[in-house]
């Protein structure tokens, strides 16, 4: 098998900014929809065809200076972002035609824009292209042609700067999605370790650690052990550190690692486990964060951990009725063995707030199913302690295209929690996010604090807008500007 994950992490398309068209290469335009008043008069045919305007409607044009036009609806910024992602996925596919045609393969085209769009149409434009022909696939057959660049024809001044911090927010997203996709017969916990540890060579100011099971045991990191313990493949802790000078805001990221889960003890039915190599998108997602924000060299202190296990099935699995200490001393009632997210994050929010002493603390993870009844598949939830920390996921969040809702909780709920063996309950009933979150709060002392549980986004089973079946990357990019609203 060849290795899955590409040498260069989040490896996309280059994007060039220019005010002509070089001679030879595929154009396409953007084209908004008529207006009420202008009804279908509004749009004139161009080649023979006659554009709809609709974002992401892509039509193809027979003839003249003009191969595609791309529809971006009423102009809005986040149309720009579907109809960037629409025409690269239909450029790629007549680059495949053409080459089944025996034609000479192009690797470039170009995508004129509208006289008045500005920096944040660029910039959805660009996430759009740089991510809507996202691709994972581990064969036997060589590779697709691929198109290598796109020229974006504009007369926009800063077009060129905008595109700068979209080029990492979305290598970041890709990255992230690599990481989750990538089988788990590949993906072990060491595996994963080795990975962080290879993609922080070179960036100034980041380092990272990986944790072996000896040291976790001698630590007492009773949660990631006691998940970890049924699998062949022990666990790891990945610990990033980026210290740039002069920072004066220390943040905290700690990201769910399992590498894979078959529910351990508990079982997942058949059916939708295959999917479970992706239950280490959040800590995905803080990985790709992290070597984005120290690429940008964002001046905040930022920490990253991500307990890593495989939570599988064997005579040394841990089991329901358990009772787990947790580093620092904790105790946790075990219900069930399918909970076993929050299991791994208590050992890390305990040690990174103690060790490191954060101004505030962020984890992700796909923790819980009830989020995806609850806010969809479309929608990350939102669990926080401090208003204005959460305030600053949303809108982190509504900048880089990525949806959040702030979800409750509720205090006559917290005796749920709490344990009669032990210190606390793993899976007391009740709403199933609620209560999580109620969870992994008894971890986190005093200190600002934001859960983001991402089950339903981290994954998707279609396409839509810049997403593409399989992860997603969702909250890598939300977290990288989080960071940034700190500097």
């Amino acid at each position: 098998m060849r290795n899955p994950l590409p040498p260069v992490p989040g490896k996309l398309l280059e994007l060039e900014v220019s005010d002509d068209l070089r001679r030879g290469t595929p154009l396409a335009t953007l084209i908004a929809a008529p207006s009420e008043e202008d009804g279908d008069a509004g749009l004139a045919e161009i080649g023979g065809v006659r554009p709809t305007g609709k974002a992401g409607d892509v039509q193809t044009v027979p003839t003249g200076g003009v191969r595609w036009l791309a529809g971006v609806g009423d102009g809005e910024p986040k149309q720009y972002r579907k109809a960037g992602a629409a025409l690269v996925r239909a450029v790629s596919s007549a680059l495949e035609d053409d080459v089944k045609a025996g034609q000479k393969a192009f690797r470039a085209f170009a995508v004129e824009l509208p006289e008045d769009a500005g920096a944040e149409h660029v910039e959805e434009l660009a996430f759009g292209l740089l991510l809507g022909g996202y691709r994972f696939t581990v064969t036997a057959e060589e590779p697709k042609p691929s198109l290598r660049t796109v020229r974006l024809i504009t007369r926009h001044e800063h077009a060129a700067d905008a595109l700068e911090r979209v080029r990492e927010l979305a290598a970041a997203a890709a990255f992230a999605r690599d990481l989750a996709n990538t089988p788990s017969n590949v993906k072990t916990p060491a595996w994963l370790a080795e990975t962080a540890v290879r993609v922080a060579g070179g960036i100034p100011n980041l380092t990272v650690t990986a944790r072996d099971e000896k040291w976790l045991a001698e630590q007492g990191f009773g949660g990631v052990l006691a998940v970890g313990g049924g699998s062949a493949a022990p666990p790891r802790l990945i610990e990033l550190e980026y210290r740039p000078r002069g920072a004066k805001t220390h943040l905290l990221l700690v990201g769910k690692g399992i590498t894979f889960d078959t529910g351990g003890l508990s079982i997942k039915p058949a059916d939708g486990m295959h999917l479970m190599r992706t239950d280490m998108a959040g800590g995905a997602a803080i990985i790709a964060a992290v070597r984005a924000i120290a690429a940008l060299r964002l001046p905040v202190k930022v920490t990253a951990l991500v307990p890593a296990a495989e939570n599988h099935v064997s005579g040394s699995s841990y089991r329901p009725g358990d009772i787990v200490r947790h580093y620092g001393g904790k105790t946790t009632e075990v219900g069930n063995t399918d909970a076993e997210g929050r299991m791994v994050l208590a050992d890390a929010l305990v040690y990174g707030i103690k060790k490191h002493k954060p101004d505030a603390v962020i984890d992700a993870a796909t923790l819980t199913g009830a989020m995806k009844v609850s806010l969809g598949v479309r929608t990350g939830g939102v669990f926080a302690t401090d208003d204005a920390l959460a305030e600053r996921v949303t809108k982190a969040g509504e900048r880089v295209g990525e949806a959040w809702w702030r979800m409750p909780l509720l205090e006559d709920l917290a005796e749920t929690v709490q344990g009669s063996l032990g210190d606390v309950r793993q899976a007391p009933g009740g709403p199933g996010g609620i209560v999580a979150a109620l969870f992994l709060r008894e971890f986190v002392g005093d200190v600002p604090w934001a859960h983001l549980d991402i089950a339903g986004p981290a994954r998707a089973d279609k396409t839509y807008a810049d997403v593409v079946p399989g992860a997603t990357g969702f909250a890598a990019r939300t977290l990288v500007e989080l960071v940034a609203s700190y500097a």
